[in-house]
């Protein structure tokens, strides 16, 4: 299989932790990110999005190419600059984010902008929520998913919630509904969980909403808690890891590398839809998947940076 990213490639810039601040520019966003975490565990990977047409946008394409993403499907534009996020650590190592977005060159890709063949030459297709956020994006993020869907796609969905990008959250709930309607794979963390579950389900437990994630037709519920135990969900079964523990000092990129992990492996193992279904069938197989996965946001814990911090597939025990 071949995993395509779709959605925002942006730039941190990272605080030193110092007074005064000091920032160091680092390729990310989380679809790129997820990209790129693939390709370096060794899944062919491709990332889809506008870029906008400065140093920036330049800056991303050099970094995506650098660490073999293919970037055939991207796109460039003088009518808005690349997404930056400034991003503050706390003692924890935890982050704050302050966005530099809208207007942003990401926001921009429309349903033209897509490759029609790239829905059949891929058999994995990812996005996550920072595309959903104004109408524009929401439909071309939908499109997206329909159609890679149509194709027989195994379709990914990283929720990945950034409140403090939505202009309003009037329309969040729905559209995060909408995306896991039409996904294979969701990943949420805990707080995005309780997220969905107090504006969808009140005076119901995460439970409820934990099963209504799997009769929306997803295949693997996957959801992360930090350091704390991993746990994955399918219908006939409900299985947990613990993740491996490790010096943190910089949690940009961890649910990335685990979603690029996790991805990895299916991609890896399986050879289209049919055949990861099977590969669900068997608890051990996403026990493994999850272990792999949880390794890799282990490792990326442990560096600065998002492309920096990921690892390669030398990094990791193997399955």
């Amino acid at each position: 299989m071949s995993l395509v990213c779709f959605g925002e490639a942006l730039i941190d810039f990272l605080s030193d932790g110092k007074s005064p601040e000091s920032f160091t520019k680092y390729a990310g966003g989380a679809p790129a990110n997820v990209a790129v975490a693939a390709a370096k565990l060794g899944l062919k990977s491709s990332f889809c999005g506008m870029l906008g047409q400065d140093m920036f946008g330049e800056f991303l394409e050099q970094q995506f190419t650098s660490l073999g993403v293919n970037t055939q499907y991207c796109k460039f534009t003088n009518k808005a600059k690349t997404a930056l996020a400034f991003v503050s650590l706390d003692e924890h190592a935890e982050r704050s984010f302050s966005f530099y977005r809208p207007p942003a060159a990401d926001l921009l890709f429309k349903v033209d902008d897509f490759n029609s063949a790239m829905f059949t030459e891929h058999a994995l297709f990812h996005v996550c929520s920072n595309s959903l956020t104004e109408h524009n994006i929401y439909q071309t993020t939908i499109y997206g998913l329909t159609q890679a869907k149509k194709a027989g796609a195994i379709c990914s969905f990283d929720m990945n919630l950034r409140e403090n990008l939505w202009p309003s959250l009037r329309y969040t709930v729905e559209r995060i509904w909408h995306v896991i309607s039409l996904c294979d794979i969701v990943k949420l963390s805990k707080e995005e969980l309780e997220f969905l579950n107090k504006n969808s389900h009140k005076d119901h437990d995460l439970e409820h909403t934990i099963s209504a994630v799997l009769e929306a037709g997803v295949t693997c519920l996957l959801i992360t808690d930090g350091g704390a135990p991993i746990h994955y969900c399918h219908s006939t079964y409900r299985g947990q890891v613990m993740p491996p523990k490790t010096k943190v000092v910089d949690t940009t990129a961890a649910g990335d590398a685990f979603i690029g992990g996790f991805l990895s492996q299916i991609g890896i193992k399986c050879v289209n839809k049919k055949a990861f279904k099977l590969l669900c069938a068997e608890q051990s197989n996403i026990t493994n998947a999850v272990s792999f996965a949880a390794s890799a946001g282990a490792f990326a814990v442990s560096k600065y940076g998002a492309f920096s911090s990921l690892p390669t597939a030398a990094d990791l025990p193997q399955q």
